[in-house]
């Protein structure tokens, strides 16, 4: 079985895909006027293969490793998906997201999750104007296009759920007035897995908005040692930062999203896909099983992989390749399965395997 998230080449060839649909007749409001980049010169529709190996080429410049987290957040990104994050404090992931900003030219923001923030902190709310003597709306950190919710699982339910509407319609809702969010938007949310003190557990609709669940371990030595000699020296973050090259725009990532939409899917695939969510529900180790949201996860990453393999069409393998960040908190284990130490991933591995592959 091919390993999740498993790199792609450094230096890849052009491979042209189809024109984008015309705009959105209805754009969102931009965010900060001075922020706006302008539509790509060419007006047109970059490689994405060509694409992905820019991005990672500049990335590479300031953050070293996790190919895996590197590779399922641009996956996201172009499928208008969301990425949940479960590592140790200390992996750069702050310095990812900025850096990944800055590459991609769309505007970044941080919330560091508390037990007493509260919905609105998220939001935005209605300020009264002593001068004009009225209320208007301030926008909360959500409306940004890059957005770091650190330590998510220390939130409470309630604010947990103003997150479901932003992360799923990607618009607000505040004093029945509807604020729509600038495209592309992508949460990155972290969490811990060995601190438990003070935190929640996510409901269960909060972590099926998540396209992908993505596991960060500690670099391997080679990997440590380059970022030790990295950022040993004392260079200030943000000057590295502005050193980075902006390949692309937003206006582009919306278009290669819609791109990556059309790329072939057989059916014979999507009863592939099928049957490996619906295998969950009555895998014996599996007390709750994926939901449909997952096979859309599925199906949406694997035409993304073949864009970025510089491949019209999919196959099986791009779909295998992204099953285990797909479903892996999308089911929970059978109470017999946790006394044995049984893990999900092992489980699920031993599922895909069990599904007969189509020949295409």
């Amino acid at each position: 079985m091919t390993d999740p998230f498993s790199s792609l080449p450094a230096d890849p060839a052009a491979v042209e895909l189809p024109e984008p649909p015309l705009a959105d007749p209805a754009p969102a409001e931009p965010i900060d006027a001075a922020a706006e980049t302008e539509p790509p010169a060419d007006g047109g529709l970059p490689a994405m293969q060509t694409l992905f190996g820019r991005v990672t080429a500049e990335l590479r410049k300031i953050f070293v490793g996790q190919d895996e987290l590197v590779l399922g957040t641009l996956v996201a990104l172009f499928s208008s998906g969301h990425v949940l994050i479960e590592s140790v404090p200390g992996l750069g992931k702050t310095l990812f997201v900025r850096a990944l900003g800055k590459i991609m030219g769309c505007a970044f923001g941080r919330v560091q999750f508390t037990a007493d923030l509260m919905p609105s902190d998220l939001t935005g709310a209605p300020i009264f104007n002593m001068k004009t003597q009225e209320f208007h709306f301030r926008p909360g950190p959500v409306f940004t296009q890059l957005l770091l919710a650190d330590e998510i699982n220390r939130a409470p339910a309630k604010t947990h759920a103003a997150l479901l509407e932003i992360m799923q319609e990607h618009h607000v809702t505040v004093e029945r007035t509807t604020h729509r969010l600038k495209r592309p938007f992508l949460v990155l949310a972290t969490q811990n897995p060995i601190e438990s003190e003070g935190t929640y557990n996510l409901p269960e609709a909060q972590l099926d908005r998540f396209m992908f669940k993505i596991l960060v371990d500690y670099p391997a030595a080679e990997e440590e040692a380059d970022i030790l000699k990295m950022h040993s020296l004392q260079i200030d973050v943000d000057r590295r930062l502005d050193e980075l090259q902006t390949v692309t725009s937003p206006e582009e990532i919306v278009a290669a999203t819609e791109a990556c939409g059309r790329i072939r899917f057989d059916d014979r695939l999507f009863a592939y896909v099928n049957a490996l969510v619906r295998s969950t529900r009555a895998w014996p180790q599996f007390h709750l099983g994926a939901s449909p949201r997952a096979g859309l996860a599925l199906v949406q990453g694997a035409r993304t992989l073949a864009a970025f393999h510089g491949r019209d069409y999919a196959v099986p393998d791009d779909v295998v390749e992204v099953a285990l960040p797909a479903l892996r908190h999308r089911v929970i284990l059978t109470a017999e399965a946790e006394v044995e130490g049984r893990r999900v991933d092992q489980l699920l591995g031993e599922l895909i395997r069990s599904i007969e592959v189509p020949r295409l």
